[in-house]
């Protein structure tokens, strides 16, 4: 089957500086069976600086996202008309924080243009993003504490209608291992892990395999097969695949070992969003 790609970053998001117009043409000439751009806006960090009080500015690194949401949507919109009838280009958003502001979130769930929204959680409430954690000063407890406020909050997430897919779900993972070796037993939350996929099955919402973790040290998509498995058991029927990619050169990176790990779960067909409809594509 031909590839997709579900989850890319451009110029318009903060960490990347990938030019847009150069990402869509890479898209184009791969021949990519649907390919998103879902530039970052986080919910916790919508307005402006002067919105947030000392303490909240401590836990943010960026603001006025309403305004990298404008720029990013805007764009694609754009390029969407340029490359009619050459790619499946979709306007995507990924959606930080949802629960943190839902108001921000109800805004964009409003916007017409958006086809697609990955709902994720970078940081719980009352912590930086998990980029940002010195882990080492932490003990395991403490590490262990923080991942079932992760659990949790993604749960209360999977239980609302403000996105599509939910992104990366192991992402409290990355930095840990990647960084200081620390790889924490999650298995002790596989309860609550089953819960927020029957949530999201039962909702009709998906998650996204995100394969980045393959080529930056991890050593494994976000979530693992185990998990994706999990997901197919409670009743999942939308997995999508996504880069993660901030640069031009990563976009569809690992596509198909993306599509392996959703063929080994027992996925017959991965899904890409219009207009915030699922559409399907044949595992073949």
């Amino acid at each position: 089957m031909k590839l997709m790609d579900c989850h890319t970053h451009t110029q318009f998001s903060v960490d990347s500086e990938a030019d847009i117009n150069e990402c869509v043409k890479l898209a184009a000439e791969l021949g990519l069976a649907a390919y998103a751009i879902t530039d970052h806006c986080e919910c916790n960090a919508w307005h402006g600086e002067e919105h947030y009080s000392e303490d909240e500015k401590k836990l943010l690194e960026s603001f006025d996202y309403a305004a990298d949401f404008e720029n990013s949507v805007s764009a694609v919109t754009a390029l969407k008309e340029k490359y009619a009838g050459k790619l499946n280009l979709l306007c995507g958003v990924e959606l930080g924080q949802i629960l943190q502001d839902t108001e921000a979130a109800k805004t964009v769930n409003a916007d017409s243009r958006v086809d697609f929204i990955i709902g994720s959680l970078h940081q719980v409430v009352g912590e930086q993003d998990f980029y940002f954690i010195d882990y080492e000063k932490l003990t395991m407890d403490e590490i262990y504490d923080l991942l079932e406020r992760y659990f949790r909050e993604v749960y209360d997430l999977s239980r609302t209608d403000l996105f599509d897919v939910v992104g990366h779900i192991t992402y409290c993972l990355r930095y840990m291992k990647q960084r200081h070796n620390i790889c924490p037993d999650i298995s002790r939350y596989d309860d609550i892990i089953a819960e927020i996929f029957r949530n999201l099955a039962q909702n009709g919402r998906g998650i996204e395999i995100n394969t980045s973790g393959l080529r930056q040290g991890f050593g494994d998509c976000f979530p693992s097969l185990k998990y994706v498995k999990l997901f197919r058991d409670m009743g999942g029927e939308i997995v999508t695949i996504g880069s993660d990619s901030h640069t031009v050169e990563d976009i569809a990176a690992n596509a198909a070992d993306g599509i392996g790990i959703a063929r080994a779960a027992g996925f017959a067909r991965l899904a890409y969003f219009k207009k915030r409809k699922p559409y399907f594509i044949d595992i073949k």
